[in-house]
């Protein structure tokens, strides 16, 4: 499961997170492939996301919670907490700074920031090892985690 890291527009999720560094995306068995790419096995959990399918998401431009007027929501605020305990990221932050430097200039941020130290396949924000040389990721100097 060698994943170098590249990402695209369609891998980053109306909510800030970073599809391709999923774990739903990295394995290799009923892999899910981004909340905004069309596919056939999509999972339920994806399907029916209440902030991908947000009302007030389907009549921004961008289709990001940042442009939303009730911006960040409950439900975004729910999850960015659970994101920033379980994997010290946070989603509103991801969104700030998408919205201040612009989705090319946040694919490579991206791109650097989950890149593993030591093999470079792409760092898993469910694991705190990578997936493929099993480093431990908090002991390396990779900055993905919160300051």
């Amino acid at each position: 499961m060698n994943n170098p890291v590249t990402f695209n527009k369609t891998m980053i999720a109306p909510c800030g997170i970073n599809c391709g560094t999923c774990l739903a995306y990295l394995r290799d068995k009923n892999r899910c492939y981004g909340c905004l790419t069309p596919d056939q096995n999509t999972p339920k959990s994806r399907l029916y996301c209440r902030i991908k399918n947000c009302e007030q998401l389907a009549v921004t431009k961008s289709k990001f919670c940042f442009e939303c007027k009730l911006f960040p929501c409950r439900r975004l605020k729910q999850l960015d907490k659970r994101y920033r305990t379980k994997y010290h990221l946070s989603l509103i932050q991801n969104l700030i700074t998408l919205k201040e430097i612009g989705m090319t200039n946040h694919l490579v941020n991206e791109m650097k920031k989950w890149s593993c130290p030591n093999c470079g396949s792409t760092i898993c924000v469910h694991r705190e090892n990578c997936l493929v040389c099993n480093i431990d990721l908090h002991k390396s100097l990779n900055p993905h985690t919160l300051t």
